[in-house]
């Protein structure tokens, strides 16, 4: 985490991390299981049942894997809603329920199509919930110099269980006899260290920024002293918990207004606009530029590269799921408070566009019978997740964390996640019906050219928040969106206390007095 951090918010930090495991298992797990014969021949997935009817055959896949996707989508809504109304804490186990019996229907859906579709939907509901619970979760609990890294953590999380799933099917394809119980196996397994992970947050205290909204004072005190490793009168303690009591007041006058009138602030007032829409765009470019489309699909663009063999393609897919956790803990311990979100999220998209360009040329002209070009395809596949790992990979879960004001935080995050969700959806269901009409080339060169969009647009638009504290973000949005590069709070502005103790502290009087 950080010097000094104490072991209990250690703890805290692992445990709310792990809202991140639905997400990744399911686009290296399961996304990779379905690949399995046995569970082909459960769900009528194999090509001697469509003979003439390739379509038909596509589809029937693509929806199997895209509707838990889909019902994330709504699921993240629905955790809008929850995070309110019953705690971040609470919010949290709820949606690790959900998922989890979804994940048993789907276990023991015993071949019946109709019955997985639907327990596909409603794991996801719990799914998208915790990618909204959980990251909100860890910004709230975070000192301000360290966010962007303990946020980063549900990421490196979530690409250690992607990178896990490869390497389970292959396990099971190479160690378990042919049937039904290989693929329940590789699906079941994630619901092991979810529960742990339910289980253990029992022993972690709510968000202290939740229970100050509510009036529970002496339990926000204690949370914070808790986390902190500090006692209750200890100056730095209290100087904290008085700028989570005056944001408490602010989220108070929040749950005055509905839905509606928070959409209207969020689309009216200047500021705001730039920021839900910044946000929006990081999501549409993130996903547009192949994001989790290229993941979920990753052992068949092996295979298009020149990888010969399930097998093989599914150790590739693992190697490239290490890379992705690799560089994203790289990225996460490392450069996103060091050098800055702007700079990791131009470099990804520079290095994403790059390799888009050699794959269409690739498949387009090179063709797939020159070895070199095909090795070099192969490695430009790793190149484009060192690109989506160190960018918008997860550049977006830390502007939407962190760029919003008390009031329209929950609201923002739920809503522009679940734009996420259904964007991902959209590719996820859209990509192998790409890459097959446009002949692979033409999707490549689609994806390139998001990245270019997204190279100009968010270049302009995305101001450097790295150091910045949540209350002082409105600051680098006061001119026009194009303008919002240039906007600087360099980290000397960061007055919030750290572990290790030695940041000089903002007066709780001047706080008073911007407020």
């Amino acid at each position: 985490m950080s010097k000094m951090a104490p072991p209990f918010y250690i703890l805290a930090v692992i445990i709310l991390a792990c809202g991140g495991i639905p997400k990744g298992y399911d686009e290296g797990g399961f996304s990779a299981s379905v690949t399995l014969p046995a569970f082909k021949a459960d769900y009528g997935l194999t090509t001697s049942l469509w003979v003439g009817n390739a379509t038909g055959l596509a589809n029937r896949t693509a929806n199997i894997t895209s509707f838990g996707v889909l019902g994330a989508a709504f699921g993240a809504l629905i955790a809008y809603f929850l995070n309110d109304k019953i705690g971040r804490l609470w919010s949290y186990r709820l949606a690790s329920i959900i998922w989890a019996s979804g994940i048993l229907m789907q276990v023991f859906s015993s071949g019946i199509f109709g019955f997985l579709l639907f327990a596909r939907i409603w794991g996801g509901l719990g799914a998208g919930g915790l990618t909204v619970i959980a990251p909100l979760f860890l910004s709230e609990i975070a000192p301000t110099k360290v966010r962007g890294m303990v946020v980063s953590m549900y990421m490196v999380v979530l690409l250690t269980f992607l990178s896990l799933g490869f390497f389970i099917n292959y396990g099971v394809s190479k160690n378990m006899a042919q049937s039904r119980a290989q693929w329940q196996i590789v699906q079941a397994i994630p619901l092991i260290p979810v529960s742990m992970a339910f289980v253990g947050s029992f022993l972690i205290p709510e968000s202290p920024r939740w229970l100050a909204s509510r009036g529970r004072h002496e339990e926000c005190i204690s949370a914070l002293a808790r986390l902190r490793g500090m006692s209750r009168d200890e100056p730095a303690l209290v100087a904290e918990h008085e700028r989570v009591e005056m944001e408490a007041n602010t989220l108070s006058e929040m749950r005055k207004s509905s839905m509606l009138e928070t959409a209207k602030e969020c689309l009216t007032i200047p500021d705001l606009r730039r920021r839900y829409f910044l946000i929006i765009m990081m999501h549409t470019v993130a996903q547009w530029t192949g994001g989790n489309g290229i993941t979920y699909y990753i052992s068949d663009i092996f295979q298009y590269a020149g990888i010969v063999g399930s097998e093989t393609s599914l150790i590739t897919s693992g190697a490239y799921g290490l890379v992705k956790l690799f560089v994203t803990v790289i990225f996460a311990w490392v450069l996103i408070d060091k050098i800055g979100r702007r700079r990791c999220f131009l470099a990804g998209l520079v290095l994403q566009g790059l390799t888009h360009i050699y794959m269409s040329i690739y498949f387009g002209g090179i063709g797939q019978g020159n070895s070199r070009a095909s090795d070099a395809a192969i490695a430009s596949v790793f190149v484009y997740a060192i690109g989506w790992s160190i960018g918008l990979c997860t550049i977006p879960y830390i502007y939407g964390a962190e760029i919003f004001p008390s009031k329209a935080r929950g609201f923002a995050y739920a809503t522009t996640m679940s734009l996420h969700w259904f964007f991902q959806f959209a590719v996820v269901r859209v990509t192998p019906v790409m890459l097959a009409a446009l002949d692979k080339w033409g999707a490549y060169v689609f994806w390139s050219s998001i990245c270019v969009i997204g190279i100009i647009v968010l270049g302009l638009w995305a101001p450097e928040t790295k150091g910045v504290p949540l209350e002082r973000m409105h600051e680098l949005f006061d001119g026009h969106w194009y303008q919002c590069w240039r906007s600087r709070l360099g980290p000397q502005q960061d007055h919030e206390r750290g572990f290790d103790g030695k940041d000089s502290e903002k007066s709780v009087v001047e706080l008073r007095e911007r407020e």
